[in-house]
């Protein structure tokens, strides 16, 4: 009894830091995103800069819309993060995902929320839309294990479909792998370009604790 006691209080002060480094640290690889206007126009983002051309985007400071954020932010994700840990490792393990990468993707989808349900129709914790659980054969995507499970298949294929490209595949997870791939890189949508700046800062401070 002692020995699972002191293990549940390693698990919260865990994830109390993770919550506290979020609060502390929220503008880490803010500049990873580069921008560059093409002379007709084109606007082009990457977070590997390929010519002196790309600068710095500057963008506005994030935002996570109402749909996504539990009325009580401080403790109902601190809470929710710690109960969905053992189906984040399980489905990290099944399909060999970075376990901080997948945290990231479901804090900036729905907060950890598993009944978050997004303007679009984006649904659970890492915000599958009806199409995608349906390929995914996700029959319930409120339920966390099926949810996790299917999206992290999902960003597993992303990943090999861009060859690891990290920016691209969460673009992608975005935006829709067509759209990376008419665009050659992140498709000029600020939802995109903010998604992935956000889950890249998020990355980095879960791996951090």
């Amino acid at each position: 009894m002692g020995l699972r006691m002191d293990n549940a209080k390693r698990l919260v002060i865990g994830v109390f830091l993770t919550f506290v480094g979020v609060l502390l640290f929220p503008l880490v690889g803010s500049s990873e995103i580069y921008k560059y206007v093409g002379q007709d126009g084109s606007i082009h983002f990457t977070n590997v800069p390929t010519q002196t051309s790309f600068q710095p985007a500057v963008l506005p400071p994030l935002r996570i819309s109402a749909y996504n954020q539990p009325r009580n932010y401080s403790s109902s994700r601190f809470y929710n993060e710690a109960l969905f840990e053992p189906s984040i490792r399980m489905a990290c393990g099944r399909y060999g995902m970075d376990y901080h990468l997948v945290k990231a993707v479901i804090h900036a989808e729905s907060a950890f929320n598993n009944q978050a349900v997004s303007p679009k129709g984006a649904m659970g914790l890492m915000q599958l839309m009806p199409g995608t659980s349906r390929q995914l054969g996700v029959a319930n995507p409120f339920d966390p294990l099926q949810n996790v499970d299917g999206g992290v298949r999902y960003l597993r294929e992303l990943l090999i479909r861009f060859n690891n490209n990290l920016a691209w595949a969460l673009a992608a997870y975005n935006a829709g792998p067509e759209a990376v791939e008419k665009h050659r890189g992140i498709p000029p949508f600020s939802e995109t370009v903010f998604y992935v700046q956000r889950v890249l800062q998020l990355y980095r401070t879960y791996r951090s604790y």
